[in-house]
């Protein structure tokens, strides 16, 4: 894979619960229309890019969970070539302590699903190679290049440990 720099650090948190898991629908901005995890990019006022994972769950969920619950999954890199602006560094997580419970807000949508009914199909290209995996118990780091069209993968590399 060749060396391309990211722009932005963000986080990817997905709950669970059982043999389910929250995936809320993205209803604005890059990736509306998308089933998703919880998450964004790390802003000044984040010490950490855990602190980040906690502020972006309460903004997006309405829930209040804490940073030593996160159980870290992964790191992927994500290339744009077509909109480098876009190049991004996810820490994905799992969560399965939180309080409260998750409401729709302006930007997401939440909606439980079983974990033999997960839609990829309805999700970004990349998640079908990865989300498996982590929820498998594998731990990974990805790279995903993906086409000019910003939402088909055009090429990505997997090691899971």
């Amino acid at each position: 894979m060749p060396d391309f720099n990211f722009r932005t650090e963000r986080t990817i948190c997905f709950l669970l619960k059982g043999n389910q898991i929250l995936l809320p629908m993205k209803k604005r901005g890059f990736g509306a229309g998308n089933y998703n995890g919880y998450g964004g990019k790390k802003e000044a006022t984040d010490k950490t890019i855990e602190d980040a994972a906690v502020r972006e769950l309460l903004e997006e969920a309405g829930l209040t969970a804490r940073v030593e619950d996160l159980d870290h999954r992964g790191t992927i890199h994500f290339y744009f070539p077509a909109r480098p602006e876009l190049n991004q560094k996810v820490q994905v997580y799992f969560l399965r302590r939180w309080q409260g419970e998750p409401v729709e807000t302006e930007e997401m949508k939440p909606k439980w699903f079983d974990m033999d009914m997960i839609p990829c199909d309805k999700m970004w290209d990349s998640d079908k190679y990865w989300l498996e995996k982590i929820l498998d118990g594998k731990k990974i780091t990805a790279t995903f290049v993906w086409k000019e069209d910003n939402k088909t993968v055009d090429r990505y590399q997997i090691e899971e440990s």
